[in-house]
Parts: structure tokens; sequence; C-alpha cells
């Protein structure tokens, strides 16, 4: 069983930048492709990004690319999102995820990832 644990988020203004941190235990997340879900009150749950189990591949909507960046650290159990130039539409619960018999960067559905944390709010003020 694969725990994860996001940390990092907060309150900031729009422009500002973050990192959220995601810690896994319990299993070999070395191996698994890892991603970041955001969901804002009411609406459904969004991909943000993914990256393969070596980190050399990611993936990433749109709505983000440019402004965020995924990155893992496999000596440490741990993936990081770098939010920079935040936007009042980035608010949300921002979620890691583990794919546990997937390790390439092309998963971007909710359902195609086994585990999830707890989530972390991010709220960026206008």
């Amino acid at each position: 069983q694969v725990q994860l644990v996001e940390s990092g988020g907060g309150l900031v203004q729009a422009g500002d930048s973050l990192r959220l941190s995601c810690a896994a235990s319990g299993g070999t997340s070395s191996r698994y492709a890892m991603g970041w879900f955001r969901q804002a009150p009411g609406k459904e749950r969004e991909f943000v990004a993914t990256t393969s189990a070596s980190g050399g591949s990611t993936n990433y909507p749109d709505s983000v690319k440019g402004r965020f960046t995924i990155s893992r650290d496999n000596a440490k159990n741990t993936v990081y999102l770098q939010m920079n130039s935040l936007k009042p539409d980035d608010t949300g619960v921002y979620y890691c995820a583990a794919a546990a018999y997937y390790s390439g960067p092309d998963y971007y559905r909710a359902d195609e990832y086994d585990y999830w944390g707890q989530g972390t709010q991010v709220t960026v003020a206008s």
C-alpha cells in the first residue's frame, strides 16, 4: 500500500510562486508514474502534470504549460510541483497521485491512478 502526503500549499497573491511536495512511502514509488491534479469547488478533478517513473518525460495541459514544472527525486521518494506566475484560476485542492502499474508520461485521467494523497489547498488571491 502506497501512502502519499502532500505539503506546501497556502495563500499567495497572483503572480507569486509556490512549490508543492508529495512524499511517498510504503511502495516502490520510483517505478510509478506520478501525477498532480487539482479540484476547485463545484468542479471536477483536473489534470495538472505528470512525470514518468524516471522523471525524464513530463506532460502538462495547456492551462499550466510554461508555468508549472513537475519533477521528482527518487532517492527521496518525493515528487514536486513548482508553480510560477500563479493565477486566481489556479485555486483549488491539489492532489498527488501514483500509477502503480504504469511508468510512462501519458496518464492524464484521474481514474488511471491507483493511489492518492489527501490534498493540499492552494489559494491565489487577485
